[in-house]
């Protein structure tokens, strides 16, 4: 078979056996597509599929085919950051700032810290830490993706249990939009290349000043035409983010922070980010899975995985009850948050393919912090609803 019909018939997997999953298998309650998805490339890795079937996944999944597909899916999650960047709303985190700034500080802070701590023994033992990875940069980068919050994941979830646009669902809101800034600002401090400090340095210098000629563009220009320039501004972004050494992704979400959302349609945003999420960011979820690895043994990996969940849904969770002690929240409002804010999913998966880019960590490292964030995510809904039957907000 050609390059062009064996990409073709990963396609055809691709978009076929994560909707056969979530349909007949009725996941929707504790799955939605979007993790069946991440969960279905997982299996078609190498790890799974690869294991059983080495031979066909070899021909179909050969270095020809992942090529073209590694290059969609570097496309899908660059729109998906940018569309995330642009709908941040840091006014009303202003507005709200102690609050905000209180509930989202304890929210990133606590799971940072007992995520790092759990990065220690895995630093100590051979097989973890990438080949260009510093021991700080290890211990930080685990510690951020046990903090993290996928904010598009939870707006998703937010929706289906019909608090998205009510007031708790707006009080979360504020909440992952402010830990996102900083998930962010974490990533790019620990890209940090000080034999590249100077390409950094003209790169944020050249963009602050870009980005204050593109607001005055897309303020000037007609709303059909301000999507098209986005998308130009985000090639350009993302471009130069990569040359400076801080990664495409770094660019591609301060290409949408800098971008106001009240320019656009509103309807048109959400129906931008469902069509991605349903066209293209598939591939995504499948070249994700053709990362994991599992060399070191399957028992290793879950261990570790094991570990950095317990880290994360503690930490999580013990940073909003604080808050809500501070706060003088209700009873039963604190967990309700704090389990919301435990979705990771994407912007996790995101964030550690840039460690593994970076060679941070490696690949069996990215497999347990994968499946953390699958279970993470995964326990969000079931845990919530029969709190919510019991806590009227």
């Amino acid at each position: 078979m050609s390059t062009a019909e064996l990409y073709l018939v990963a396609m055809v997997v691709i978009m076929t056996v994560p909707y056969l999953i979530w349909r007949l298998g009725r996941t929707e309650y504790f799955a939605p597509l979007v993790v069946v998805q991440i969960v279905t490339g997982i299996l078609l890795g190498p790890g799974m599929l690869g294991a059983a079937f080495p031979e066909v996944y070899q021909q179909v999944f050969n270095p020809q085919v992942i090529q073209a597909l590694n290059g969609v899916a570097w496309w899908a999650v660059m729109l998906f950051v940018f569309l995330s960047g642009i709908e941040l709303d840091l006014s009303q985190a202003w507005q709200n700032r102690r609050e905000t700034g209180i509930t989202a500080g304890f929210a990133l802070l606590t799971p940072l810290l007992l995520g790092s701590l759990a990065a220690w023994p895995l630093l100590l033992t051979p097989g973890w830490i990438g080949p260009a990875g510093q021991s700080w940069q290890f211990v930080a980068g685990i510690g951020m993706a046990c903090a993290v919050t996928a904010l598009p994941i939870l707006i998703l979830l937010m929706e289906k249990l019909d608090i998205f646009r009510k007031p708790l669902g707006q009080r979360v809101l504020r909440y992952a939009s402010l830990d996102d800034v900083l998930i962010w600002g974490v990533l790019a401090l620990i890209l940090l290349d000080w034999t590249r400090v100077a390409r950094q340095g003209i790169f944020l210098l050249s963009f602050a000043v870009a980005a204050l000629v593109l607001r005055r563009i897309m303020r000037a220009i007609p709303e059909r035409d301000r999507l098209y320039v986005g998308l130009i501004w985000l090639a350009l972004c993302g471009l130069g983010a990569d040359w400076s050494g801080l990664h495409f992704m770094v660019g591609a979400f301060l290409a949408g922070v800098v971008i106001d959302a009240k320019w656009f349609d509103q309807d048109s945003l959400d129906r931008l980010r469902h069509n991605v999420l349903l066209v293209i960011m598939p591939v995504f979820f499948l070249s994700t899975g053709l990362r994991t690895n599992w060399t070191m043994g399957g028992a290793a990996v879950f261990l570790a995985a094991g570990l950095l969940l317990v880290a994360s849904v503690a930490g999580k969770l013990l940073g909003v009850h604080l808050a809500g002690r501070i706060l003088g929240w209700a009873k039963g409002e604190a967990s309700i948050i704090g389990w919301l804010l435990q979705t990771k999913a994407l912007i996790m998966i995101i964030f550690v393919n840039v460690l593994l880019d970076k060679q941070i960590i490696t690949a069996e490292m990215f497999t347990a912090l994968l499946l953390m964030a699958v279970a993470s995510t995964m326990l969000t809904v079931p845990t919530v609803t029969p709190m919510m039957r019991r806590v009227k907000l």
